[in-house]
């Protein structure tokens, strides 16, 4: 499934939301300007749990083997597709969290998400020698607060099964409750895999979808916010 459009209309413009996805994109190319010495660079600044649950014992202690690649991991990424998927999710997604929260708030809040959800990659896979990058933890909790704000929204979905490819209008719930529940599949069926091996941090994902939909609840509403408004001109017929 991949979204198109959701049809939650804000009042207000996305000034952090925008400058977050050109942020991620600055990094992203300077990632590919280092050309070969790009995975060292990948290693000092990417989230290695077990250098994290071991700080100690490296050079740099707390602050180069813990704390830096909390904030600088979720920055970072490890392809094209990487980036470029993490990024149309949170223009799709992140405008509408931004509405409700106002733009400090919602800035307090990718980050809270962005932190949590690797500290949960930690938790779940503390002897791991792989760093993780990517915004997918902090999007992730993007995704759980829209599930929780605007249930009824509709997701304008390219819908691709094998050879059925469709234009479909999916409401919001069923649409990240499927996102979830993919996650959670895919991340029991790749409970046996090792973990020095690369892969996709399901743990994250799930981890930060929970996060957001909790610090949604701690956090409040921007003022004047009110209900969602849905945008009824644009519809894909099946």
């Amino acid at each position: 499934m991949i979204p198109l459009r959701d049809s939650t209309r804000s009042e207000t413009v996305p000034y952090v939301t925008v400058a977050l996805i050109i942020l991620n994109g600055v990094v992203w190319l300077y990632e590919v300007a280092l050309g070969p010495h790009v995975e060292r660079y990948i290693f000092e600044y990417g989230l290695i749990p077990l250098k994290f649950m071991n700080y100690s014992e490296h050079p740099g202690g707390f602050l180069a083997n813990a704390l830096i690649p909390l904030f600088s991991s979720i920055f970072m990424h490890a392809g094209w597709m990487h980036v470029i998927g993490n990024m149309w999710f949170l223009w799709i997604f992140g405008d509408n969290i931004e509405d409700r929260l106002g733009h400090l708030g919602y800035l307090v809040f990718y980050l809270v998400c962005g932190i949590g959800a690797s500290l949960i990659h930690v938790v779940f896979h503390p002897t791991s020698t792989l760093p993780m990058v990517g915004a997918s933890g902090a999007i992730s909790g993007v995704l759980g607060a829209y599930l929780i704000s605007f249930p009824h929204a509709r997701v304008h979905t390219l819908l691709i099964i094998f050879v059925l490819i469709r234009f479909v209008e999916i409401p919001a719930f069923v649409f990240l409750i499927v996102w979830f529940l993919f996650q959670f599949l895919a991340s029991t069926a790749g409970a046996g895999a090792q973990q020095d091996v690369g892969g996709v941090a399901y743990w994250a994902h799930m981890g930060g979808f929970v996060v957001g939909i909790v610090v949604l609840f701690l956090m409040p509403k921007r003022k004047g916010a009110g209900p969602p408004r849905h945008d009824d001109g644009f519809r894909f017929r099946m």
